[in-house]
């Protein structure tokens, strides 16, 4: 009987071997065959941790819930980037000359086209500035209309200007002046300048601000236009808040506020027409920018008041009695919001960051051409970025594939680590305990044959 209960135990411990082999060195054999963390072939990468909220009340478990938390890696796939050293700012100029001589004065136009965000394949820049030159293509058509009459042709000088690297200190409109007013003995700006309107972000809001760098004084065409202005929103507008802010040109800082800043450091009386009563506003230089935040309607009531404000200023309609709840652009001459509309969408269907806008690209070829059909005398203008003013680099690699792989923190390989020591440490302890019993048990029995 004692024969046969020993053979039993026998033949289980032998039979016990495989599985307990197998305990111990399966997870030996899981990290040998595990697949690899994905390689790490990018310019950039990162881990971000999510720590998840345990109220602990001072239990011992901060160390396990920190080796647990939730980890992602984010790894960009591409070459490094390079930065690039010449890089061109291109700006489109046109013009309406006026009847009646030449040294007849000047009204400047302006609106950069560029947008800016954090990442600039998504920038699209809608009313920022896309509002800004969708209004300046409609005052060029509507102008050209006037203009192509000689009983409706003005004694103005019309200059239309969509400049380039708007949103990196006017760059484009710096070097625009410089050219027009230092290198060169003919131009409309070295002549009588009646004042300089940019337009910026005018396409929301129930409310238009008029900002100066100093107002206007009474007597002259600016202040004749701030008047007209603020006559035509209250008698033909009058849910549209206009007000008028005054801030003072501040050298000392590296980035302009406005873009009639620009202007009047040179000492040309301009301003700027925008719904943001701040130019520190988020709006200006966000990714969230995009269509669907400019209202139409919005666009073509401001385009309307900017359009009858010039044309009362131009031809003096105050003075010969005009009223100033009657309209001037009606009928065939009225705005046209579907072209108002076809434009934002053409604008906003493209990223126009910057360093995205080539000189070669569709983008200024049709903003030329569309130019060209109510403008004499369109043509690019090209300068290269000066990096000083501010100091900024351009890269290269402007899109990239980001991906996000979940990971643990080096602590959880640590934890990992002790649990396996420990867990190889009791399946040791146990085989050595089971091979004690063994030998053990076959002492007994040859001590019973024995006997």
């Amino acid at each position: 009987m004692l024969e046969e209960a020993g053979e039993v135990l026998e033949n289980m411990l032998k039979a016990s071997c495989l599985p307990l082999g197998f305990i111990v060195f399966l997870p030996a054999v899981l990290l040998l065959v595990a697949p690899p963390l994905p390689a790490a072939d990018a310019a950039h990468e990162f881990t971000v941790y999510r720590m998840q909220q345990y109220d602990l009340q001072g239990q011992p478990y901060v160390l396990l819930h920190t080796a647990t938390a939730n980890g992602f890696q984010m790894v960009t796939s591409g070459v490094q980037s390079k930065a690039v050293s010449d890089w061109l700012i291109t700006s489109v100029e046109g013009r309406l000359t006026g009847l009646g001589g030449e040294d007849l004065p000047t009204i400047v136009i302006v609106a950069h086209y560029d947008a800016f965000g954090v990442a600039p394949w998504l920038s699209h820049g809608a009313d920022s500035n896309g509002s800004g030159i969708s209004v300046l293509l409609e005052l060029a058509r509507l102008f050209s209309r006037l203009y192509t009459y000689k009983r409706t042709h003005a004694a103005y000088n019309l200059l239309f200007f969509a400049s380039g690297g708007g949103k990196f200190n006017y760059q484009g409109t710096k070097r625009w002046l410089e050219d027009n007013l230092d290198h060169t003995d003919s131009s409309l700006l070295q002549d009588n300048v009646a004042f300089v309107l940019c337009l910026d972000t005018v396409g929301r809001g129930d409310s238009l601000h008029l900002h100066v760098s100093k107002p206007p004084r009474e007597g002259t065409l600016q202040h004749a236009f701030l008047r007209e202005l603020e006559m035509v929103a209250a008698h033909q507008f009058p849910e549209l808040r206009f007000s008028m802010v005054h801030k003072k040109v501040n050298l000392a800082e590296d980035i302009l506020a406005w873009e009639h800043e620009r202007f009047a450091i040179r000492r040309l009386p301009a301003f700027t027409l925008s719904h943001l009563e701040s130019h520190r506003d988020g709006q200006r230089s966000s990714i969230m920018d995009v269509r669907s935040r400019v209202d139409s309607k919005t666009l073509t009531r401001n385009t309307r008041l900017i359009a009858e404000a010039l044309t009362r200023v131009i031809y003096n309609l105050t003075e010969k009695g005009t009223p100033a709840d009657m309209p001037v652009f009606t009928e065939q001459m009225q705005i046209q919001q579907e072209q108002l509309d076809s434009v934002m969408d053409w604008l906003t269907t493209q990223p126009r960051a910057a360093q995205l806008v080539h000189k070669d690209g569709t983008l200024l070829s049709t903003l030329e051409h569309y130019l060209g059909r109510y403008l004499k005398e369109v043509k690019q203008h090209h300068i290269k970025a000066d990096k000083r003013d501010p100091e900024f680099v351009f890269y290269d690699q402007l899109k990239q594939v980001m991906n996000a792989y979940r990971v643990k923190p080096a602590i959880f390989d640590l934890l990992l680590a002790v649990c396996i020591g420990a867990y190889l440490g009791m399946a040791y302890t146990a085989v050595q305990h089971f091979d004690l019993l063994y030998r053990t048990v076959q002492r007994l029995l040859l001590k019973a044959k024995t006997q």
